[in-house]
């Protein structure tokens, strides 16, 4: 009852989340049906630096005036399960999580799921208490109800439940992955209500498996690992060295204000990179743009997450290793050409994710269900994966959310 009830609720608050996400996107850009990019690239360029102007400082004082007035009180997923008891605070939760929707809306280079991610757990925390549940099932709650709330505004069912298993619990057993099943499954079926049941990325073709694709895989697998080790590196320093004091309050205005000129240039780093990885996936661009993007997009978000803003890394993770792929795709068919770029970026999406999370099955299942393609060029996903995976283990063995842990506030 407590897993289904957990499922309800995080359907609910992840359909409402991205209400909120998409009316900020609606009145900052005018993005309605024609698509965030398509609505950014159309905006002046003066308004998209004061947007993200405006998302720095309502963020900065925003989370300034939350944490102020809730200090002691824990608001982290990661840490609840990892270190404490499950316990979270739910109104410290729901205010991080709305704030962290609008700076996304408003063009803020971090990941949409943070906040439903987050409300997942906090949900689960307190019906752990109607419940009357104990200590260690009540972690395992938390943990469902947090996958749950990626699943849910991803329609990932699936993806949302390894995450559970593989990056919060740490173990892939019957006991954890039943309930993981149910509580994704219940909420991604709630949050039909208002989210469609559609794939997040539509129009992708049905890649076929080719021999020079599944040599690609396997060379570029190591080369993934070590990037995403830099990559969880990047996190891990950024919130090590987070502003505190009156500093947080600036900093996020000055940060943001450096990813709307970038802007400028290259609107596809704004918001999350959804739309980055779907223009990868059909191949509508160059090796040179999705080189720069692979170089830009973790700067951005790391200028955001390193200003002290609370945001996803799933999605912008997700969109550097499908313009990986494709840059080094693109790079490798001049050597030896029959593979779309499309399959070259879905293989760099799957095993940046996989590295990174340190989770191999859960980035897979997760870039199949986000496409609904792919299935005939799983073999080199895989392959590339868990050499990514493998590589990262050994360097570092560290994830994008245990890097960043020791940053984060114990409370």
């Amino acid at each position: 009852m407590a897993v289904v009830a957990t499922g309800v609720v995080t359907g609910l608050v992840g359909a409402f989340l991205m209400f909120v996400l998409f009316s900020v996107e609606h009145l900052t850009f005018g993005h309605s049906h024609t698509g965030f990019e398509y609505a950014v690239v159309h905006t002046a360029r003066s308004r998209r630096v004061i947007a993200l102007v405006v998302a720095g400082a309502v963020a900065g004082v925003a989370w300034y005036l939350l944490r102020r007035f809730t200090q002691g009180e824990r608001s982290d997923v990661d840490d609840a399960v990892w270190n404490g008891t499950g316990e979270m605070s739910l109104r410290r939760s729901l205010g991080t999580s709305l704030i962290s929707e609008v700076v996304v809306g408003m063009g803020a280079s971090m990941g949409r799921e943070n906040g439903p991610k987050l409300m997942g757990g906090a949900s689960a925390s307190v019906l752990s208490g109607w419940f009357r549940l104990s200590p260690a099932q009540r972690r395992l709650l938390v943990a469902c109800g947090a996958g749950a709330g990626l699943a849910c505004v991803y329609n990932v069912p699936l993806g949302g439940s390894l995450f559970t298993a593989e990056v919060l619990v740490g173990a892939v057993t019957l006991p954890v992955i039943l309930p993981a099943l149910v509580c994704s499954g219940t909420a991604t079926a709630t949050a039909w209500v208002y989210l469609s049941r559609q794939p997040t990325y539509l129009s992708v073709p049905a890649f076929r498996f080719s021999l020079t694709l599944m040599v690609f895989s396997v060379l570029a697998g190591p080369v993934v690992g070590i990037i995403s080790v830099g990559w969880v590196r990047l996190i891990g320093f950024l919130s090590h060295h987070r502003p505190k004091g009156a500093a947080a309050v600036v900093v996020p205005v000055a940060a943001f204000a450096v990813v709307g000129c970038m802007g400028i240039a290259y609107p596809q780093l704004f918001g999350n990179g959804k739309d980055m990885v779907h223009d990868a996936l059909v191949g509508a661009g160059s090796a040179g743009l999705f080189a720069v993007l692979f170089f830009l997009k973790p700067i951005a978000t790391g200028l955001c997450i390193g200003s002290g803003a609370n945001g996803g890394l799933f999605t912008p993770t997700l969109s550097t290793g499908a313009v990986l792929g494709a840059s080094l795709g693109l790079a490798w068919s001049l050597v030896w050409s029959g593979s779309p770029v499309g399959a070259f970026a879905m293989v760099g999406a799957a095993a940046m994710i996989g590295a990174s999370m340190q989770a191999p099955l859960a980035g897979l299942a997760i870039v199949l269900e986000l496409t609904h393609s792919g299935f005939s060029v799983v073999i080199p996903m895989l392959a590339a994966t868990a050499g990514a995976t493998a590589v990262a283990r050994y360097v570092d063995g560290y994830s994008i959310y245990s890097a960043r842990l020791p940053a984060e506030p114990s409370y």
